[in-house]
């Protein structure tokens, strides 16, 4: 049974502790980021610096967003990672590293976390030249920092050349959510921030989402 949260709140960010025996399973089209926070990614180019868990955060709270962060073991799959999210106020993403398959052009991917997908009609929709495949760890690593099945909207960040461009499901901005969470660089914590706030961070980074309405897909 996992014990009661533990509420600290640390100047704007809200911190919940939570305790439970680690669970583990793989999948790539879920969020987590396979790095300790310590600022760059296992296997990483050495050439550049990645942002991890504390840069991240720090560049949040920085901007005065208001961010809620929940502590939990390491999840690697939306179903386990849904029992540390029970109490919270908002809607956790999941999300997808892809190529398209002509011009290899590369995407991020993200949605509401029960969203089901169908990568060839996003494709279409967005122009993905011959239809979406998941990209290579090797890409991953040197794009944004993280490896295989390790993807957050937030790793964005780390691609300062903007090879990436980034899909939004449109219900995380405009379905009235209090919150967005995603991963802070780790797969043992998730981080809310306000729709408006998140938009507003990820044009910040280069990254203007292009948002895509799956009821009319």
């Amino acid at each position: 049974m996992v014990p009661r949260s533990v509420l600290l709140r640390v100047s704007r960010s809200v911190v919940i502790r939570q305790y439970s025996k680690m669970s583990s399973a793989g999948e790539q089209n879920v969020a987590p980021i396979a790095n300790d926070g310590a600022g760059e990614a296992p296997g990483a180019s050495k050439d550049r610096k990645m942002a991890g868990k504390a840069e991240i955060l720090a560049e949040l709270e920085g901007r005065g967003f208001d961010i809620c962060t929940v502590e939990h073991p390491e999840v690697f799959t939306v179903e386990t990672m849904m029992p540390h999210l029970q109490d919270i106020k908002g809607i956790p993403a999941k999300n997808f590293f892809l190529k398209d398959k002509k011009k290899k052009r590369l995407w991020l991917l993200t949605t509401r976390f029960d969203r089901e997908v169908n990568l060839a009609k996003v494709a279409k929709e967005v122009g993905g030249s011959g239809g979406f495949r998941f990209a290579d760890e090797s890409i991953m690593v040197e794009k944004i920092g993280v490896g295989q099945g390790c993807v957050t909207p937030l790793a964005l960040y780390n691609d300062k050349d903007k090879d990436v461009r980034f899909l939004l499901d449109s219900d995380l901005v405009h379905g009235g959510h209090e919150r967005v969470f995603s991963h802070p660089m780790v797969n043992s914590a998730s981080t809310g921030i306000k729709p408006e706030d998140f938009v507003k961070f990820m044009e910040s980074t280069g990254h203007t989402p292009i948002l895509i309405n799956f009821e009319n897909l």
